[in-house]
């Protein structure tokens, strides 16, 4: 998933080395022709490319794992899920390596920041917006996500019949009884502190907690439930288009790209080939992660999978059971992550609104943390109270996700070899400009469908 770590407005010291550059350093110098590279040698207290690995998988693995099986079921099977994965990964990897590229090239140490340095303010403050829109859309649905865990670990423990536990008339099983308990205790307390120096420690049991339900669908479908429902198992796509509704889930899986350009400038040697390799191994950690479980539960399923796969396994199993208290606790701790990302991103556009600095008043700066986070959680929860399909939420930020993974790499792939002039005319040059083409194109044909598929999905039913 994609969850997005805390890195949004933070320095590259969060992750490890951070070495500001000096103001003489020409705003897109190619450091492949530059005389002194800023980030040559290695750095003390960097991370190591091992470690680099890990945070990129960490930023990846989330919540959105649980959509995959039923990916694979609107792509048309296993082959056409896999063939899909593996096409745009390459894309995905890419534009992991144009961002770290463009970042020695600028300067800069966020994604949001390059993309301003890349493209210019306009594009930079759409950024900004597109990232807090973004987190804000996760954030619905991951307590629409323990909204509907909750459902089924209630359902267990009162020994409920399948269903919504709130079937029963009791208040204390209704499902806006229990998100907003739950938020209002765990979620917003986490949310409103300055700094969260807890995510790593958090990040970490999000990881073991993915993990923990991959491991549980692969076992569940080689030693299959007895009484379980397998609709039909699709081999081939129903047709073309319905192929392109499985891209959002599988953009918001993989989507690390916001958090990347933090990682590469924290590394011990951030060099674009170390960069590539480390990149490319956590990508196929994740792909390992998100196929293992896309697969077994769209096989053990078919077309009866529900769009959250544990929905789908019977309340009375144990074992799933702990995998849904897992995922409640991955979503617990990445809800403030995600929050602070968006809160950190609408506070940089409002002191550039005003054209302040830094907020200096401590006072002034609390009661205004206090206010955003509030609205915020409120607004976040009071939609996923009334919004509880988590496909529609998918849909929609997946697209998003698509913009970071495509149009925004893209955009800075193409202004960074503008710049260029000298090798204007090479084959290299005219590659990774229309590579750059390609992959703005892409992105927008994603964001475009998926989101008019949204609404037309919305207003058909």
């Amino acid at each position: 998933m994609a969850h997005c770590e805390a890195t949004v407005n933070s320095d590259c010291q969060d992750w490890g080395w951070s070495e500001k550059a000096g103001e003489e350093a020409g705003l897109l110098q190619n450091p492949l022709t530059n005389d002194q590279p800023r980030r040559a040698g290695k750095r003390e207290g960097g991370t190591p490319a091992y470690g680099a690995v890990f945070i990129v998988v960490n930023a990846a693995l989330g919540a959105g794992l649980l959509n995959f099986p039923y990916a694979f079921y609107v792509a048309g099977g296993v082959v056409a899920g896999i063939v899909l994965q593996m096409c745009l990964l390459l894309f995905i990897i890419a534009g992991l390596v144009v961002l770290a590229y463009c970042s020695q090239v600028s300067n800069e140490t966020t994604y949001q920041e390059v993309v301003r340095a890349a493209c210019g303010q306009v594009l930079g403050t759409t950024c900004d917006i597109l990232i807090a829109v973004y987190t804000f859309g996760t954030c619905i649905a991951f307590l629409i996500i323990i909204g509907d865990q909750l459902d089924k670990i209630l359902g267990a423990l009162m020994h409920l019949p399948e269903g919504d536990a709130s079937i029963n008339g009791h208040w204390y099983s209704d499902r806006k009884f229990t998100i907003s308990v739950t938020s209002i205790l765990v979620i917003l307390p986490l949310s409103i502190p300055k700094e969260i120096g807890f995510q790593k420690y958090a990040s970490t049991l999000s990881v073991l907690g993915t993990w923990y339900v991959t491991i549980i669908v692969i076992i569940k479908y080689i030693w299959p439930d007895q009484g379980i429902d397998i609709g039909d198992i699709p081999t081939s796509p129903s047709s073309w288009t319905a192929v392109f509704n499985a891209i959002p889930t599988i953009c918001f899986g993989f989507q690390c790209h916001v958090s990347s350009v933090p990682v590469f400038n924290s590394m011990e040697r951030p060099e674009l080939r170390r960069w590539a390799w480390v990149v490319t191994a956590a990508v196929v950690v994740c792909l390992f992660v998100y196929t293992g479980t896309g697969v077994c539960g769209f096989l053990t399923f078919g077309s009866s999978v529900n769009v959250d796969v544990l929905l789908s396994y019977p309340s009375t199993d144990i074992s799933v059971t702990i995998a849904r208290a897992s995922i409640i606790l991955c979503v617990l701790t990445s809800y403030p992550i995600l929050h602070f990302c968006g809160r950190a991103v609408i506070e940089g556009l409002w002191l550039r609104l005003k054209g302040e600095a830094l907020e200096v008043d401590v006072v002034r700066e609390r009661r205004r943390r206090v206010l955003q986070t509030v609205i915020w959680f409120l607004l976040t929860l009071v939609l996923a109270i009334f919004i509880p399909d988590i496909e529609k939420v998918i849909s929609l930020i997946g697209g998003l996700a698509a913009t970071f993974i495509f149009v925004f790499p893209g955009l800075c792939l193409i202004e960074a070899k503008l710049l260029e002039i000298q090798h204007v005319g090479s084959a290299s040059w005219w590659a990774l400009v229309l590579c750059g083409i390609f992959m703005v194109c892409m992105g927008a044909f994603i964001f475009g469908q998926s989101t008019v598929s949204s609404i037309y999905r919305d207003r058909r039913n």
